[in-house]
């Protein structure tokens, strides 16, 4: 089952040519998107997420976590602000603050979770069309709604 990310035409700023490119933060029009946990929203900062390569300015509410999923193009996050803490699926979790780089490559399952008590703005690329396939503890896919549900894994990151 793919779960593609359905991004509004109306978010997608029409930046397709190779120009110069300044969007201040406190233009970004911030926009929640399908499949993905309301307290995640995003920002379209290059290109379109549903046809290619783009770059994205994500907010994280505090607490707001991404249980584990993956996507099919590779992803590449620097944190901005906030305290994100990431988990590859078998490892254990890594707290990534301002300025720290995290590379996750094509189809690697991971989780984030915003700590404390402020947001997460994170640039998140992707190196082709951005989709996300929502898994269980078992890393078997499953729907959005599922993914949301708490589970054993979701609790201990509440506590």
């Amino acid at each position: 089952l793919t779960l593609a990310l359905v991004f509004c035409a109306l978010h997608l700023p029409a930046q397709e040519t190779d120009q110069p490119i300044v969007n201040p933060k406190a233009g970004a029009k911030f926009t929640a998107i399908p499949n993905a946990p309301k307290c995640f929203t995003i920002a379209v900062e290059k290109g379109d997420p549903t046809k290619g390569a783009s770059v994205i300015l994500a907010r994280f509410a505090p607490h707001c976590a991404a249980s584990y999923h993956w996507h099919t193009p590779a992803e590449t996050v620097m944190v901005a602000s906030g305290t994100l803490e990431t988990q590859m699926k078998g490892d254990k979790p890594i707290v990534a603050r301002s300025g720290d780089f995290v590379y996750l490559p094509s189809h690697h399952v991971h989780r984030a979770t915003c700590n404390g008590t402020v947001p997460c703005m994170v640039f998140l690329t992707s190196d082709a069309a951005f989709d996300i396939h929502w898994v269980n503890d078992e890393g078997k896919e499953i729907p959005f709604e599922e993914a949301m549900k708490p589970t054993k894994t979701t609790a201990k990151l509440k506590q």
